[in-house]
C-alpha cells in the first residue's frame, strides 16, 4: 500500500463496498493511484464472531438516522431504516451472495410498463446488451455459481422444502443459485463450510466481498492508499465548478483535506445523497450536482417481506447457507397479476434472536411464542422485487438531529406505492401456497426488515433534467464527479443489486481510465 500526499491531486473514492472497492481495484490494476476513504474500520474475516447480535453491533452502520413516511420500518425501527455495514468492504461483508442479472425489460421500465400513477419511471440510458460483457466479468470475479462452469452449492434442508414446494405449485426456474459463495475452491477462496453465518461476516472467506478480493489485490499493486475511519463530510469545487478536494474527519476527529483530480462517491444510497447535499455551495445551492433537483429523490429499497412456515418435523433451516436458493418464475413482467414488474423468492434463515426481533416487531402473546417454539421445524423464504421509484421517497438532511460530529443526519422518507403492496401481497400468497403444498402446519407473514437493498437517489438519466448522472455514472453538472454505487440505479429491477453494481463499476473504471488518458476529464 502506498501513501498519497494530501496535497497531491488524486483519484479519490468515497466508500469501499461493491462499487467503491471494485472501482479501486480496477483502476489500480490499470496503473492509476487511488485514495479510498472509508468511514468504518478495517475489520478482517478473523475479527468476525458467529453471534448475530454481537456481529450486528460490530459491523452495522449505527450512526443516527431518522425516518418518516407510512412504511412500517418508520414505526418498527425508526432509527434504523437500513441494515448496512460501516467497515472496509462495506455491505459486501454482510450480503447474502445472490447474483441474478437484470432482465432486458428492466432497463426500459418506462417503455415497458407505461405510465403508472405516482411512479417516476424512466428508462435507463443503457441496455442489457451494453452491460452483458461486464456482467460476465463481474460473475467471473465474484465466482457466481451456476454460470461460467462454476459448481452449484449443495442443497440444504431449507432449500429442499423450498424446491419441493416450487415443483408442486408448478414453478420451473428454481435452483441453489446463482450465488457468489464457493461450492469448491475458486480464485484463492475455499469452499463454503455451510456454517450458516452469511449475514454476520464470513470467517471462512468462501463468500465474495471486496474485503476478501478487490481491496487486497488493489493493495498489492502498491497504488492504493486506503484510509479507514475517514468520514467524508464535504466535496469542494473550484471557480469553474470542477471538484477539487474532499474534506474528511480522520479517526481522531481532525478535519483533513485531500486534493482531488476526480471523485467517485460510493457511500450507499443514503450516505451518497447526504454527502452531495452537505456539499452545497453558492454555485450549487441545492447540493452538489443537483441542478435537476433529483439528488436524494427516487429512493428505492425493493419490495420485500418474508414467510416462515412451520412443519411437523425438523427442518433446521439455519444449517447451511443462509440464502440457499432462488425461484425466478415470478421475476417476469406480467401485468395480469395486478402489478408491473416482477419478484424473486429466495430462501432465508434468521437465528432465534433475530427472528424474535424481526418476525413481528413488538408482538407478544401465544401466537408470537408459537413462532419461536417451532423454530427447529421452520422453513423460511424472502420476497424481493421491483419497487416503484417515487420522487417523494427521498433522503434529505434532518437539520433538527445531528450526529457526533455535529452534522445533520439523513432522514429517509418512504411510502409504499400501490404497485409495491400488490406485488408483496402476491408474493406472500405464492409463498404460502408453496409451503402448503408440502404440508406446512401454519405460516407467518413477516413485514419488511430494515433495508439492505438501497437504490436510487442519484439516478442515471439521458437528459440532465431527469437525473444526476449519465450512462457512465458521471455527474451531468460536474465533469470530474462520479457516482459508483446503487444510487445511480434509474429503476430497481427485481434482482438483488450487488452483481449489477459490480458490473457497472468495472465498466465505469474502463471509462475513467480512458478519459484520464485522453484528457476527457
Amino acid at each position: 500500500m502506498t501513501a498519497i500526499d494530501h496535497a497531491e491531486n488524486a483519484v479519490v473514492i468515497v466508500g469501499s463496498g461493491a462499487g467503491g472497492g471494485t472501482l479501486a481495484y480496477e483502476l489500480t490494476k490499470k496503473g492509476i493511484p487511488v485514495v479510498v476513504l472509508e468511514a468504518g474500520g478495517y475489520l478482517t474475516n478473523d475479527d468476525y464472531v458467529n453471534d448475530e447480535w454481537e456481529a450486528f453491533n460490530q459491523m452495522a452502520w449505527l450512526d443516527p438516522r431518522t425516518t418518516s413516511g407510512s412504511w412500517r420500518v418508520a414505526r418498527d425501527f425508526p432509527n434504523l431504516p437500513t441494515w448496512i455495514v460501516k467497515a472496509v468492504g462495506g455491505t459486501t461483508t454482510h450480503w447474502s451472495g445472490a447474483t441474478p442479472r437484470f432482465k432486458a425489460h428492466e432497463f426500459a421500465a418506462r417503455s415497458t410498463y407505461g405510465r403508472i400513477d405516482g411512479a417516476n419511471l424512466l428508462d435507463w440510458p443503457l441496455t442489457l446488451a451494453e452491460l452483458e460483457p461486464y456482467y460476465d466479468l463481474a460473475e467471473i470475479a465474484m465466482g457466481s455459481t451456476h454460470v461460467h462452469g462454476r459448481k452449484p452449492l449443495p442443497a440444504n434442508n431449507n432449500y429442499t422444502v423450498f424446491a419441493n414446494g416450487a415443483e408442486r405449485v408448478g414453478y420451473s426456474f428454481y435452483s441453489t443459485g446463482p450465488y457468489a459463495t464457493n461450492a469448491e475452491e475458486y480464485d484463492g477462496r475455499p469452499a463454503s463450510i455451510q456454517d450458516g453465518f452469511n449475514f454476520q461476516g464470513d470467517k471462512n472467506t468462501s463468500k465474495w466481498s471486496t474485503l476478501v478480493r478487490e481491496i487486497p489485490r488493489a493493495e498489492a499493486t502498491g497504488l492504493l492508499d486506503l484510509r479507514p475511519n475517514s468520514h467524508v463530510v464535504q466535496i469542494t469545487h473550484d471557480a469553474s465548478g470542477r471538484v477539487d478536494a474532499v474534506l474528511y474527519l480522520d479517526a481522531d476527529g481532525n478535519l483533513q483535506r485531500q486534493a482531488a483530480e476526480l471523485v467517485a462517491v460510493a457511500g450507499n444510497s443514503i450516505e451518497t445523497p447526504r454527502l452531495l447535499l452537505q456539499s452545497a455551495s453558492p454555485m450549487f445551492p441545492d447540493g452538489l450536482a443537483n441542478s435537476s433537483g433529483q439528488v436524494g429523490r427516487n429512493y428505492m429499497r425493493h419490495t420485500t417481506g418474508s414467510v416462515y412456515a412451520r412443519f411437523d418435523k425438523p427442518v433446521h433451516m439455519y444449517r447451511g447457507e443462509t440464502m440457499a436458493g432462488v425461484i425466478a418464475d415470478e421475476s417476469k413482467h406480467d401485468p395480469d397479476r395486478g402489478f408491473a414488474g416482477g419478484y424473486y423468492l429466495e430462501t432465508i434463515s434468521l437465528g432465534p434472536a433475530f427472528l424474535a426481533s424481526f418476525a413481528e416487531p413488538g408482538a407478544w402473546g401465544r401466537e408470537f411464542t408459537e413462532i419461536l417454539d417451532a423454530y427447529a421445524n421452520t422453513a423460511g423464504l424472502w420476497v424481493v422485487g421491483e419497487d416503484m421509484p417515487q420522487e417523494s421517497n427521498r433522503v434529505t438532511l434532518n437539520t433538527s438531529v445531528t450526529d457526533k460530529n455535529g452534522l445533520p443526519v439523513p432522514n429517509v422518507h418512504f411510502d409504499d406505492h400501490p404497485n409495491d403492496i400488490a406485488m408483496r401481497t402476491h408474493g406472500y400468497t405464492q409463498a404460502e401456497l408453496l409451503y402448503d403444498a408440502v404440508g406446512a402446519t401454519g405460516s407467518h407473514r413477516t413485514p419488511p426488515y430494515p433495508s439492505t437493498h438501497n437504490l436510487g437517489t442519484s439516478r442515471m438519466s439521458e437528459k440532465p433534467q431527469d437525473g444526476v448522472v449519465d450512462k457512465w455514472g458521471r455527474a451531468h453538472d460536474v465533469p470530474n464527479l462520479f457516482i459508483s454505487d446503487g444510487s445511480q440505479f434509474t429503476t430497481g429491477a427485481a434482482a438483488n443489486p450487488t452483481l449489477t453494481i459490480v458490473a457497472l463499476a468495472i465498466r465505469q473504471a474502463e471509462y475513467i481510465a480512458d478519459q484520464l488518458r485522453t484528457g476527457g476529464i
